[in-house]
């Protein structure tokens, strides 16, 4: 379930193809200006999806275990 968004697209307005990053939200827990959440046996590390809808991305980071943050990046941009 997606917890957080952080958008860091430069093209706002594109969304048909982006690349989309899910973390556990809780390794945002370090961050002192955050909310805390409880880390789970469920969480996730990392996954990401290339070329991706924005509504794809939503979707699939929903149906991730445990609580996501949801990172999204132009296309061509912010994955390994």
């Amino acid at each position: 379930m997606i917890l957080n968004i952080i958008d860091r697209r430069k093209r706002l307005y594109l969304w048909k193809r982006i690349n989309a990053v899910a973390e556990a939200t809780s390794h945002d827990n370090s961050k002192s200006d955050g909310d805390q959440v409880e880390a789970v046996a469920e969480d996730i590390t990392y996954s990401e999806r290339k070329g991706i809808s924005l509504a794809g991305a939503i979707m699939w980071a929903n149906g991730l275990p445990g609580g996501v943050t949801l990172y999204l990046y132009d296309e061509g941009c912010g994955v390994r």
